[in-house]
C-alpha cells in the first residue's frame, strides 16, 4: 500500500501524542493541532483545517454522548437518593462484606468480572459504580483503586475474552479463516493471565494508599465520587415520612438493578449467543430504569416541587459528566480522523472514499513482520494495541485476524495469534489504557481524572500483555 504525506504526518503526530502521555502531560493541545494540520495537508487548504477541527469534535461528541447520558442519569439518581438518605441505607449490607479496603478491591474485581462476562461492561459499569464503589470507598478503598478494579476486570479481562457473547472471537476468526472455537478458549486463557497479572500488579503498586475505614478523608472522597453537594432541598414530608421513603428506596433501587441484571442475562440465554442486550442496548435499558427511579425518588422527596428538583438533579448530572469527560472529546476526534468510519464526516467528503490513516499505516507494515513465532506474536500484539488507539477495541480485530491467518506457520497456531491480537486491541481500545475509550465512563462514575487512571493502569496492563503473549507462544 502506497502511503502519502498525510499518512506519515498522522503517524508522527500519533507518536508525539503517545510520547506526551508517557511524560504525563496533557494531550488536548497536540490532538487539536494535529487534527487541524492533517486535515489542512490532506485537503490542501487551510479552511478545511478549520472546519475539520470543529467536525472532529462534533463527531466525537456524538459518538460518546450515550456515555454522557448514562453518567448524567445515574448521578441524578444518586443525588435524589442522597436527598432521601437512601444512598447510605443502600450500601450498609454491602459494607458487611467489604470489611476493609483490601477485601473491597478483590470483591469489586470478582463481581465486575462475572457481571461483564454475561453482558458487556458498558451496561455493567453504571450498576457496579452506583452500588458497589461507594461501599468500597467507605471501607477504605481509594476511588482511584476502585476505578482500576472495575476497568481491569470488566473492560479488560472480561471484554477481551468475550467468552459468553463471542462477538470478538467471531470477528477474529472470520478474518483468519478459522472456526471461532479455535480462538474462544485460547482468548479466555490469555485474558485471565493478563487480568491476573494486571490486577495483581495494580494492587501491589497501590496498596499503601488504602485507608482505614474510619479515615476522615473518606467522606470527602465520597462527595467527589458521587458528584453531589449537600442538598438544600426541603421536602414536603416530616422526618418520619422521609425515613420511610429512605428505607423503601434503599430496597427498591438494588432490587431494580438486580432485576435488570436477571432480565438481561435471561434475555441473552433465551435468544442465543448473539442475542439479548449488547453494548448500547443494555446501557440504554439501565439508563431508562434509572430515569424512572429518579422520577419516583424526586416525587417522594418533595411532591409539590418535584418539577424543580428533577431539573436541578439532571442539570447537576450533565455538569458532572462534562467536567469529567470534556477534555476527552478532542482526543477522540483526532483518532476518529484515522478511521475510515469517521474521517469522511470530519473531512466533509461526500462522494469520495474516506481515508483510513491509522489502518493504512498498520497494513503497510505487513511485509516487514518477522517469521519468528515469538516475534510474530509480539508484532500481532503491537498491531492490536495500535489499532485499539482509535478507542474501539473491536474495529482492529479483522486486521489482526487476517494477519494471524497470513502469518501462521512454523508451528504457530493461527488461533493463538488471533487471540493475542484480540488481547492487544481490546485491552487497549476496550477501556483500560487509553482515555478516549469507554473508560471515561468509569472515571466519571468514580470521580477520578481519566488521564490519571490511564497512567495507573498502563504499566500493569502492558506487563500483563507481555507475559500472556510469551505464555501463549509457549503453551498454546
Amino acid at each position: 500500500m502506497e502511503l502519502g504525506v498525510t499518512h506519515w504526518l498522522y503517524a508522527i503526530i500519533t507518536l508525539l501524542i503517545i510520547m506526551t502521555m508517557v511524560f504525563r502531560k496533557g494531550v488536548v493541545l497536540p490532538t487539536l493541532l494535529g487534527t487541524f494540520i492533517v486535515a489542512w495537508v490532506y485537503k490542501g487548504d487551510v479552511v478545511s483545517g478549520f472546519t475539520a477541527v470543529f467536525n472532529a469534535n462534533l463527531v466525537a461528541a456524538k459518538e460518546l454522548f450515550n456515555i454522557f447520558l448514562i453518567i448524567t442519569f445515574m448521578v441524578a439518581l444518586l443525588q435524589a437518593l442522597k436527598d432521601l438518605g437512601a444512598d447510605r441505607r443502600m450500601i450498609q449490607p454491602i459494607q458487611k462484606v467489604m470489611t476493609n479496603g483490601h477485601i473491597a478491591y478483590f470483591v469489586l474485581v470478582g463481581i465486575t468480572y462475572v457481571i461483564s462476562l454475561f453482558f458487556w461492561p458498558t451496561p455493567a459499569v453504571p450498576l457496579i459504580c452506583a452500588l458497589l464503589v461507594p461501599a468500597a470507598v467507605r471501607a477504605g478503598l481509594p476511588a482511584m483503586m476502585a476505578a482500576m478494579a472495575v476497568a481491569l476486570a470488566g473492560q479488560g479481562m472480561a471484554l477481551s475474552s468475550d467468552y459468553i457473547m463471542q462477538v470478538a472471537p467471531g470477528l477474529s476468526a472470520s478474518s483468519a479463516g478459522i472456526d471461532p472455537s479455535e480462538i474462544v478458549d485460547k482468548a479466555l486463557v490469555l485474558s485471565i493471565i493478563t487480568g491476573v497479572v494486571a490486577i495483581g500488579l495494580a494492587y501491589m503498586l497501590n496498596r499503601k494508599t488504602i485507608r482505614h475505614k474510619h479515615d476522615p478523608k473518606i467522606e470527602g472522597e465520597l462527595k467527589a465520587l458521587q458528584g453531589l453537594a449537600k442538598s438544600e432541598h426541603k421536602g414536603s414530608f416530616n422526618r418520619n415520612d422521609i425515613g420511610l421513603w429512605s428505607k423503601l428506596f434503599a430496597i427498591l433501587v438494588p432490587l431494580s438493578m438486580v432485576g435488570v441484571m436477571i432480565f438481561m442475562v435471561a434475555t441473552k440465554l433465551g435468544s442465543g449467543r448473539m442475542g439479548g442486550f449488547e453494548g448500547g442496548d443494555g446501557a440504554a435499558f439501565i439508563g431508562g430504569v434509572a430515569v424512572i427511579l429518579l422520577l419516583m425518588a424526586t416525587v417522594a422527596f418533595g411532591r409539590h416541587r418535584a418539577l424543580d428538583y428533577i431539573s436541578d438533579h439532571i442539570t447537576d448530572g450533565f455538569v458532572f459528566a462534562f467536567k469529567a469527560m470534556g477534555p476527552v472529546i478532542p482526543i477522540a476526534g483526532f483518532f476518529f480522523l484515522g478511521s475510515a468510519d469517521f474521517s469522511g464526516a470530519i473531512l466533509s467528503l461526500s462522494d469520495q472514499t474516506p481515508p483510513a490513516f491509522l489502518f493504512d499505516l498498520v497494513q503497510s507494515s505487513q511485509e516487514y513482520l518477522p517469521q519468528s513465532n515469538l516475534l510474530a506474536a509480539f508484532s500481532i500484539l503491537l498491531i492490536g494495541i495500535i489499532t485499539g488507539l482509535d478507542g474501539s477495541g473491536f474495529s482492529g480485530l479483522p486486521l489482526t485476524g487476517a494477519l494471524s491467518g497470513a502469518l501462521a506457520g512454523n508451528g504457530m497456531d493461527p488461533g493463538t495469534l488471533a487471540a493475542i491480537g484480540q488481547m492487544g486491541s481490546i485491552w487497549t481500545g476496550g477501556g483500560t489504557i487509553i482515555a478516549w475509550s469507554s473508560m471515561i465512563a468509569i472515571a466519571g462514575f468514580c470521580g477520578v481524572p481519566v488521564m490519571e487512571l490511564v497512567r495507573k493502569n498502563f504499566f500493569p496492563v502492558i506487563i500483563g500483555l507481555i507475559i500472556a503473549t510469551v505464555l501463549g507462544v509457549i503453551l498454546l
